[in-house]
């Protein structure tokens, strides 16, 4: 590995408590010659004494943006919106590659300031396979509270728990009556953190994949009170849910949890919403009669900050141990470069 400068960023959202790199692993890569810089948080789940004692540099919040030229800036969710010249390379998930809303200004940005985006989403082996994911959680926490809307006991706002607490809350209790769920893209990470979730809850769910999806059988698909949507398309492929299926009088659908949130790109399964729910309203009616209940929430990982951080981290310490112009990283920045010439940016509007 070349000589290597990572910048841990504070997130800009109050609500993301997560990190992509643990204290823990912090030390790993400090051992194997890494320059790690830490920006101050206050909110991230691990407090910054842990990283001081692993051996990093710390920074204040926000100073990633006059940090050396050659630093690699390491995040998760999105950026603040400065500067308006992104000069770094940066690491973190930046749904700019399916025409997300933003999606250009954020890569007008980079080709401005002359940086790069290695999207996590991207980074993957040579079978395109994601190396490090949040995805298990992502299904566990969509699931859990799909279940708990859907018995009534979804207390908001939603507050960062541990899995001990979440599972208490999740446990089947007198009266909850029977229910029907399913689970679509059952078999990928996210779909078994929702079967799991739902097996705690004493729930066992309908597992739909890929083969069950490819003639959608709607109606069947209607008959479940309950749905989680963990399906990551990347290509176009015929919505799940549609407008008109909402007001389907056969319709006993009546909690709906869209975990994979790709909404207002074209590749959304679910197209029957515009916005996103939150931390402080995690669910939203879209119908009245009868009831059909919404939660979209894009940071569910973060409910658990602790168990989620822990486990990505480790994935991608190993990743970041190996960085380099080649192989998964090389294959992040072919993938900006050609999310770039899809919009019409030019190499040439590129510096360094």
């Amino acid at each position: 590995m070349t000589e290597l400068h990572l910048w841990l960023r504070h997130e800009d959202r109050t609500t993301e408590r997560r990190t992509p790199i643990v204290p823990s692993d912090a030390r790993r890569l400090v051992e194997a010659g890494v320059t790690l810089t830490v920006e101050e948080s206050p909110q991230r789940i691990f407090p910054i004494e842990e990283y001081q004692a692993a051996g990093c540099a710390v920074a204040p919040s926000g100073t990633w943006v006059s940090a050396p030229r050659d630093a690699v800036i390491l995040g998760l969710k999105e950026l603040p919106t400065g500067p308006a010249e992104l000069t770094h390379r940066h690491i973190f998930f930046g749904h700019a590659y399916k025409r997300q809303p933003g999606a250009e200004t954020l890569l007008r940005r980079f080709a401005a300031g002359g940086g790069r985006l290695l999207d996590l989403e991207y980074l993957v082996d040579d079978d395109g396979r994601r190396l490090a994911a949040f995805g298990f959680w992502a299904g566990y926490l969509g699931a859990a509270l799909a279940v708990l809307q859907h018995r009534g006991r979804l207390v908001a706002p939603l507050t960062p728990t541990s899995k001990e607490e979440l599972d208490e809350t999740l446990q089947r209790a007198e009266g909850d009556e029977k229910f029907t769920a399913l689970v679509i893209g059952a078999l990928g990470r996210s779909g078994r953190g929702a079967r799991v979730a739902l097996h705690t809850a004493g729930i066992e769910p309908t597992c739909w994949d890929l083969a069950e999806t490819r003639d959608l059988d709607r109606p069947a698909l209607l008959a479940h009170d309950l749905m989680v949507n963990c399906v990551l398309a990347i290509s176009p492929v015929p919505p799940f849910v549609r407008e008109q299926d909402l007001d389907d009088p056969a319709r006993r659908l009546r909690t709906l949890c869209d975990v994979t949130c790709d909404v207002g790109s074209p590749l959304n399964v679910l197209p029957v919403y515009d916005r996103t729910t939150d931390w402080t309203d995690p669910a939203r009616r879209l119908r009245k009669e009868p009831p059909l209940d919404l939660i979209a929430i894009d940071n569910l990982p973060s409910l658990l900050p602790r168990e989620s951080s822990t486990d990505f981290s480790a994935a991608l310490v190993l990743q970041l141990l190996e960085f380099g112009v080649g192989g998964p990283w090389g294959r992040c920045l072919d993938r900006f470069h050609q999310a770039c010439r899809e919009l019409g940016i030019q190499e040439g509007e590129f510096r360094g």
